[in-house]
């Protein structure tokens, strides 16, 4: 396909000269002969740099920020991110706009709303795709996760392999991440839906206000068709702004769409919805009160894609637990052990309060925090777990370039504010083997921050670990 046609959709664009583009680069090393050659500023290389590099393996034209002294075509753009995306979306055929796609943001919730939505439309029999953190599915094709949302030489490729599929539903997750660098910016969501914002992220993006900005790129009016928000979050007040029709739910604020608990027990509670007066009945098996929330933005969402209330609450009612989000592994000395991805203090907390509520012993804890990440939020989540857990293992996280010790003692500065009741256990295996032995009946055990990961980074290095895997085996020890 020629720069010239790939280019009609850049807004602001300097074109100088033309060539035949066969693929899509933007690592240097792997250019090969065709190739259109992104050169994208990052934290730590600017690509415009490689652009030398990526003409002697063979790149046939370059998309850059400024003007390249090579003989070779260029398209000259203010931000070659945003560029990728809508090339790569032309390049592919724009698959986007042969799909209904669903976008899903939020600090916590992304995951297990999606979940629930994917299931919602199966149920309906709708041909529906997903694709987030535990990877994209359509049919009978999983494939492994890589990023909430994938770049865009991934994600636009994947919608066309959906669309070819035949999918008429795309149900994504959007992270903040993918709003700021612009991965998914040609595509028009016919459904947005807002679970909440709260602290996570503040390495990349400084402060709330750039990561709350980021997130409310995808509810413009021009971004997405009708908003689903969450009333009870303040942060809703200014994703409304955005000029799209909006439908609201939640459980405290006044909303258009709001559930009552008939019955709750451990792993699972029984739900009436009211989604603008239509009452639709599910069993949700999913714990705790921040899963009735997600279960009123997946339910919101389908009502707002016209699927019929009894597929609404099949599907809610189909979805088991969902990998690593506050799932159930197993029991030991009539314990009750659970694993959950909460990494930020508002997800602990809302971990902890759900299993809390049903805990007949002690509620144990299990957590770390994440190396070269926010380090504000670790003395928080310490105050957090110390407040609401009867007794904390503090241990390892993905440590990645930081000492994990360090990282526990500045959790331990936060936790001893409030309490004495814990132990540090750098070695995370270790550390819940210590957590195993000491249950009792009636205890319920938390391993949280990880969830359904299935490696653990360290200096760099990727090993395989999963905590449930590890739970598992160490159970059969025991």
């Amino acid at each position: 396909m020629k720069l010239s046609v790939l280019s009609e959709g850049l807004s602001q664009k300097k074109r100088i000269g033309d060539a035949e583009v066969i693929s899509l680069c933007a690592d240097s090393r792997a250019v090969g002969e065709g190739d259109l050659f992104f050169c994208l500023v990052g934290t730590h290389a600017d690509g415009h740099l490689f652009a030398k590099e990526a003409l002697r393996r063979g790149a046939a034209a370059f998309v850059t920020e400024h003007e390249l002294p090579l003989p070779a075509p260029q398209l000259i753009v203010p931000d070659a991110r945003e560029a990728m995306a809508r090339i790569a979306a032309a390049f592919y055929g724009h698959p986007e706009r042969r799909l209904k796609l669903i976008g899903i943001t939020g600090t916590n919730g992304k995951t297990t709303t999606a979940y629930l939505l994917f299931h919602i439309l199966e149920a309906a029999e709708k041909r529906a795709g997903l694709i987030g953190t535990l990877g994209a599915r359509f049919q009978d094709t999983v494939i492994a996760p890589e990023l909430t949302t994938p770049d865009p030489f991934h994600l636009f490729p994947l919608l066309k392999d959906m669309a070819d599929a035949g999918a008429e539903y795309v149900v994504m997750e959007v992270s903040a991440h993918a709003l700021a660098l612009g991965k998914e910016c040609p595509i028009v969501y016919d459904v947005a839906v807002f679970t909440n914002l709260t602290r996570d992220h503040l390495d990349f993006f400084g402060s709330m206000e750039q990561y709350g900005a980021a997130k409310a790129k995808l509810f413009q009016k021009e971004r997405c068709r009708l908003a689903v928000l969450n009333a009870d979050d303040a942060f809703s007040e200014t994703l409304a702004k955005g000029g799209m029709p909006c439908l609201t739910y939640g459980l405290e604020s006044p909303a258009d769409c709001f559930a009552v608990v008939e019955e709750k027990k451990l792993r699972s509670s029984r739900v009436v919805l009211n989604l603008s007066d239509e009452l639709v009945e599910a069993r949700l098996r999913l714990v705790g009160r921040h899963n009735v929330y997600n279960a009123l933005a997946a339910a919101a969402a389908a009502k707002e894609l016209g699927i019929d209330s009894d597929a609404v609450s099949r599907g809610i009612s189909a979805t088991q637990e969902v990998d690593g989000r506050l799932e159930w592994v197993a029991s030991y000395n009539g314990a009750d052990i659970f694993v959950d991805f909460a990494h930020t203090p508002d997800g602990l907390e809302k971990s902890v309060s759900a299993l809390k509520e049903e805990c007949r012993g002690r509620l144990i804890l299990l957590f770390g925090c994440g190396g070269n990440r926010d380090e504000g939020k670790r003395a928080v989540m310490g105050e957090v777990a110390a407040s609401l857990a009867d007794f904390s293992v503090l241990t390892s996280d993905n440590p990645r370039y930081e000492d994990p010790v360090a990282i526990i003692a500045e959790i331990e500065k936060g936790y001893r504010t409030v309490s004495d009741r814990y132990v540090a256990v750098e070695e995370r295996e270790k550390a819940i083997e210590y957590a195993l032995t000491h249950l009792k009946a009636g205890d319920i055990l938390l391993v949280a921050g990880k969830g359904g990961e299935t490696t653990q980074e360290i200096m760099g290095i990727k090993y395989r670990y999963n905590d449930k895997a590890v739970i598992k085996a160490a159970l059969e020890r025991l």
